[in-house]
C-alpha cells in the first residue's frame, strides 16, 4: 500500500502517543504534532478511509493491522537512524530531526545495510 508521507507521519505519531499515553484521541495528536486540529481531523478520516486505524465511540483512535504494521515501520526507521547518527557524534536533537527527514525516503535495502552495520559496529561496542 502506497502511503503519503504526511500519512506515515500521523500513523507514527499516534504510536508514539499510545507509548506515552496508552489511548490517543485526535486532539493528542494535534497537540503533539503542532498541527490544526481541522488538519489532523482530515488526516485522521483520510486514514480511517484507507483501513489504516479506526475510532470507536469515545473518540480514541486504534490501529488495524495494516496500520500498525506501517506504523511500528517508520517508528523503527526514526529510532534506528537517530540511534546511528548520535553513534556517530550528531548532536541527539539534530539526529532526531534529521532521521524525521531521512526515514520516508530511505530504501528498504539501505535501512536493512545500515541496521546489519548497526548492530555489528555500534551493539558490538556496547556489549
Amino acid at each position: 500500500m502506497a502511503i503519503q508521507e504526511s500519512g506515515e507521519m500521523y500513523l507514527e505519531n499516534i504510536l508514539v502517543l499510545q507509548k506515552q499515553k496508552g489511548e490517543v484521541r485526535s486532539i493528542d495528536v494535534a497537540h503533539y504534532s503542532g498541527y490544526s486540529k481541522p488538519s489532523v481531523s482530515r488526516a485522521m478520516n483520510i486514514l480511517k478511509k484507507d483501513g489504516l486505524i479506526t475510532i470507536d465511540q469515545d473518540g480514541f483512535i486504534h490501529f488495524t493491522d495494516t496500520g500498525y504494521q506501517i506504523a511500528h515501520s517508520i517508528y523503527e526507521r526514526h529510532v534506528v537512524l537517530t540511534r546511528f547518527l548520535t553513534a556517530i557524534g550528531v548532536d541527539e536533537k539534530i539526529a532526531a530531526e534529521d532521521a524525521c527527514k531521512i526515514e520516508h525516503d530511505l530504501s528498504s535495502e539501505t535501512f536493512e545495510r545500515l541496521k546489519e552495520h548497526i548492530a555489528k559496529t555500534i551493539d558490538h561496542k556496547e556489549a
